[in-house]
């Protein structure tokens, strides 16, 4: 059933570009392991043992704070159509914020979207395939409009407030390291 590989191969690659969502796992060396949702286009596999994806501007904003602490990442597809999967890169990932020298090459690997605040590399240390066969079959109907639209809306300076209010500390306090002129740079 499952399998421990060593990179992707080019069929888990061809699984990942398939799938219109993935999950991101992160922690801290203390306080909440945090589980996020992502869709859009915002993941590109860059190689067999590296991948990439942009991070927008949300409620919150844990994998940011974890990072800082403890690089380990570990993102999750699963197949809900089609033949039962499940597929986890685990590794080390860096994060590339608006006020990095890189931000411009990082960010033009995705499309322009509202409110982009950081750019995940995970260099891929593990890559782990099971059965997936308890995950419901699901019919995908198209991707949420609803974030874009919310952060396109926001000016500038309530980009920057939200950013302040909402997405400079975790759950835990941790600070995400979010620069203060995050404004300026979208």
């Amino acid at each position: 059933m499952g399998k421990r590989l060593s990179q992707l191969s080019p069929q888990p690659q061809e699984f990942i570009g398939a799938q219109p969502m993935f999950f991101v796992g992160t922690a801290a060396p203390t306080g909440r392991v945090n589980i996020s949702p992502k869709g859009m286009d915002s993941l590109r596999v860059l190689g067999p043992r590296r991948v990439a994806w942009l991070n927008v501007m949300g409620s919150g904003n844990e994998t940011a704070a974890h990072l800082l602490q403890l690089p380990r990442m570990t993102l999750m597809f699963c197949a809900f159509e089609g033949a039962p999967l499940i597929l986890r890169l685990y590794g080390s990932a860096r994060m590339v914020q608006p006020d990095d020298a890189k931000w411009a090459e990082a960010a033009a690997l995705f499309p322009v979207l509202p409110g982009s605040r950081q750019v995940y590399f995970l260099e891929i240390d593990l890559v782990q395939t099971s059965c997936g066969m308890a995950v419901p079959l699901m019919d995908f109907q198209a991707q949420r409009p609803d974030l874009n639209n919310h952060n396109a809306k926001k000016s500038p300076d309530e980009i920057a407030a939200y950013q302040r209010l909402k997405n400079s500390q975790s759950l835990d306090g941790f600070p995400t390291g979010l620069p203060v002129s995050f404004a300026a740079e979208s």
